[in-house]
């Protein structure tokens, strides 16, 4: 069953009565949510989505914000950062913990079917192994829930195994298969393999930043992947630790990526805080019914976007695209470097 089905009013209509009732939710249950919605004169009813009102992401990484008592507490995840800078703390019951997780998989399905696939993984086995484990080897392990037969295209020093690849493609290069990795180490490790991996389903994301500094947009790095890889199932995505299990996944054609069904994004003016209209770039904001535990349902990112077009792509609703940082944000840190994680 597809999460992509939703058009931008039905979408809106579902969402802001769900998430006016987990803001009220969450002002009764988190005392510091509640001083900061008493403080900005935030009251019900909320009419649009763009009336709801919304966190600053960088609030995960200076309070401690969750709606359920300590000892429903199951797991707590950090976001990534450089060094010495605090990460965010996410607190999942396990009621919220199951519901990212399942929500992650159905988004995932709509482009990988309901079996695990062989999976590719470009990155190093080392990255999972580190007991401190990082945002970078955080998303290797979630995404290895979806496949199989699991092979890293980096050994443990870091360099290309093309044969450990090459027998990989053996087995399984005439039948769909996974990749899985982040978006500058795919461009760096995968062209120059000399494979056929027109078989494949390649989802990445992060590490724009070393790209752009190649002069290397979206629309290249899908170029060339197909011309020189033979790649043409393409999936970048955009989510965050601070909504867990939403992911915003690009379509099959290249042009966005969409919102699931359960999310929405608001592309907000910088300076007047009003929706920017379609083509016009602000600040993101996301939306997601999947916070539960904390209120993480409706916040303002540190990255700027555009929405390219509302219910005229592949799938329906708002397709939109990520143009990078805020000037003087934090950067994420996540896969920007080969070495960091």
């Amino acid at each position: 069953m597809s999460v992509f089905t939703k058009g931008e009013v039905e979408r809106e209509a579902g969402l802001v009565p769900a998430l006016a009732d987990l803001t009220e939710r969450h002002r009764e249950a988190c005392l510091p949510y509640r001083r900061i919605l008493d403080a900005i004169g935030a009251r019900p009813p909320y009419e649009r989505l763009v009336d709801l009102p919304w966190l600053p992401v960088r609030l995960f990484k200076t309070h401690e914000l969750r709606s359920v008592p300590q000892e429903q507490v199951f797991r707590v995840l950090t976001s990534s950062g450089t060094t010495g800078q605090r990460p965010s703390r996410i607190h999942l019951d396990r009621e919220a913990a199951a519901a990212q997780t399942r929500m992650l998989a159905a988004t995932l399905r709509v482009v990988l079917g309901e079996r695990r696939l062989p999976m590719l993984i470009v990155d190093s086995r080392a990255v999972v192994r580190d007991p401190t484990l990082s945002a970078r080897g955080a998303g290797v392990l979630g995404m290895m829930n979806f496949g199989r037969d699991h092979t890293f295209v980096l050994d443990e020093q870091g360099r290309v195994d093309a044969e450990a690849v090459k027998r990989f493609l053996s087995r399984h290069g005439g039948e769909r298969f996974l990749i899985f990795g982040f978006t500058f180490m795919v461009w760096l490790c995968l062209r120059d393999l000399g494979a056929d991996l027109s078989q494949g389903v390649l989802i990445h994301s992060g590490g724009w930043k070393r790209l752009a500094e190649q002069a290397v947009d979206n629309a290249e790095f899908r170029r060339r992947l197909a011309a020189e890889c033979g790649l043409s199932r393409i999936h970048n995505f955009y989510g965050m630790v601070e909504q867990i299990g939403t992911v915003f996944l690009e379509g099959p054609d290249g042009d966005g990526l969409y919102c699931p069904d359960f999310a929405n994004v608001v592309i907000r003016d910088p300076e007047t805080w009003q929706e920017a209209p379609p083509g016009v770039p602000g600040l993101i904001e996301v939306v997601s019914t999947l916070p539960t535990s904390y209120p993480g349902h409706v916040l303002l990112t540190e990255d700027l976007g555009v929405v390219r077009g509302v219910d005229d792509g592949a799938w329906p609703g708002k397709r939109f695209e990520v143009l990078g940082r805020l000037p003087q944000a934090e950067a994420r840190g996540c896969s920007d470097t080969m070495g960091q994680g």
